[in-house]
């Protein structure tokens, strides 16, 4: 059996790079745009940052669920391609009309808009095809390639802060354009390359397309009562989800919280319940759920670095290296070339571990991955204990966060990314790596809301406005980052107690 990787594996690579260099890009700038152009507080540029981030996420489902029943993936990602190249350029008209608030809050939310409903076809399908590549015994080797795509991921992220923010963040509002202009480009370059090459490379061992529209087989097609059982299934799933939005909303929940945490319960519940899943089926989602749920705690303390760790970096760190002062969207490269250096180390790590028998279970590899990221914001915490809000520290503190961050990310995101490939029945396959997409959604909005909690300080150094969780006032940047360090601690510790059960679903 060859150990070569196939080249649709390259092209797939080149694509997700192009296409994250064009997310990260925006995602450098955009809360910055919204607080030095549009003047919105830390408050508003926190929450509509959480709110964009986790309606991202949210609709994978539905363009996994639509690639898997009409469209295929080829077709779902061009789409989702064109639709993002369109919204980063309706950002780059808010920017360029940012003086006229009311035209730049509407192309605003037009160009967000694109973005979310673009990224949902486009991002499970991309990352369900990696698998599709190889054959079904070639485990270790689906490993690997996950590995491989990650470092696509973040070469594009690692680039694209330094050119959107060299373009974007220079203390000058107006050009803001240019960095949102350079992200649409590079979404065009991505897809452009995709279309070119995928008929030549994107095939599976034996040489079949993958990808293509899906065709229903006789022996598949519904009876009218099978098909009477998937409304009622529906039916309900609706009931259901109408009453999770109420709930959450009268526990004061903003709409779209409301609307993304209600989807993460009664999505998983309505792919759990149908009735074609085996027993053993069931065991192998339920893995992924459990998984899901403790990376909810490990993304919203990662995605920190859009909101409140780009306002430390600007307002609380020096950020003079030997007379330049480094842009603070700069520091959203910093976790991207930390990926690409480590991860054939630890490609190289995961296989010396296999060869000695040693290799922690995908389950054990994630709750190290809490572990890790439980360390960095403890660190950041202590460098930041009895901070003066009128000195700024070391590069050193937010770059050792980002570096602990890093490890815990190799951990954790792609071997659940390759776990959700291999667990995942194939007739569900863009629609669970939506699910898994989904706990992201929930992390990323939940993000958003811990970084309001921000403490600010007016001119004298004053705290602005008490701000509470669980009934703790945040009144320093130490407590602040100890919510994160607390909260995924917590979690991996979970993790670590359930590593075994876990490890039992997924053998049988």
């Amino acid at each position: 059996m060859s150990t070569k990787h196939p080249k649709g594996l390259y092209l797939l690579f080149v694509t997700e790079m192009w296409e994250r260099f064009s997310y990260y890009g925006m995602r450098a700038i955009f809360t910055l745009y919204l607080i030095q152009a549009l003047l919105f507080n830390k408050d508003l540029a926190s929450n509509i940052y959480g709110s964009y981030t986790g309606f991202v996420y949210l609709t994978p489902l539905i363009g996994g669920y639509i690639a898997d029943r009409y469209w295929g993936n080829r077709r779902s990602i061009f789409v989702g391609g064109v639709m993002m190249s369109i919204g980063q350029f309706l950002l780059f008209l808010s920017a360029t009309f940012f003086r006229e608030q009311s035209i730049a809050i509407s192309f605003l939310i037009a160009g967000l808009t694109m973005l979310i409903l673009g990224n949902g076809f486009f991002k499970p399908n991309i990352s369900s095809m990696v698998g599709q590549l190889y054959k079904e015994e070639q485990t270790g080797m689906k490993d690997s390639a996950f590995t491989i795509f990650y470092m696509g991921i973040n070469i594009g992220a690692f680039f694209s802060p330094l050119i959107c923010g060299t373009l974007g963040d220079t203390g000058n509002p107006e050009d803001f354009r240019w960095g949102f202009l350079a992200a649409c480009i590079g979404m065009i370059i991505g897809t452009s390359i995709l279309i070119s090459f995928q008929d030549k490379y994107l095939v599976t061992p034996e040489g079949q397309p993958i990808g293509m529209k899906p065709e229903i087989k006789k022996e598949e097609t519904e009876t009218k009562k099978e098909k009477k059982a998937d409304i009622e299934r529906i039916l309900f799933f609706i009931l259901g989800e109408i009453a999770l939005l109420v709930v959450f909303l009268r526990l004061g929940s903003d709409i779209i919280g409301a609307g993304i945490f209600s989807a993460c319960i009664s999505v998983p519940i309505f792919v759990i319940t149908d009735k074609t899943l085996t027993s053993s089926e069931r065991k192998h989602i339920w893995v992924i759920y459990i998984i899901a749920f403790f990376v909810i705690f490990f993304w919203a303390a990662f995605e920190q670095a859009g909101a409140s760790l780009t306002y430390f970096a600007e307002e609380q760190t020096n950020r003079n290296l030997f007379g330049w002062m480094m842009p603070t969207s700069y520091f959203q490269s910093f976790n991207a070339i930390f990926i690409v250096i480590m991860a054939p180390m630890f490609s190289k790590l995961w296989f010396w571990l296999k060869t000695k028998n040693w290799e922690p279970s995908s389950p054990m590899k994630q709750a190290f991955g809490l572990l890790f990221l439980a360390i960095g914001y403890l660190v950041i915490a202590i460098g930041t204990n009895n901070l003066d809000p009128s000195v700024r520290v070391s590069i050193f503190w937010l770059t050792s966060l980002y570096f602990l961050q890093t490890v815990g990310e190799l951990c954790l995101s792609p071997i659940g990314l390759s776990m959700v490939n291999k667990l995942s029945p194939v007739r569900f396959a863009s629609l669970l790596m939506g699910v898994w997409f989904l706990s992201t959604s929930a992390a990323n909005k939940f993000a958003g809301t811990l970084s309001s909690l921000y403490p600010e300080f007016n001119e004298h150094m004053e705290l602005v406005g008490a701000k509470y969780l669980l009934g703790f006032q945040i009144d320093s940047l130490s407590s602040f980052f100890m919510i994160f360090a607390i909260m995924s601690g917590l979690a991996s510790l979970f993790m670590f107690l359930l590593c075994n059960k876990l490890e039992k679903m997924i053998e049988e």
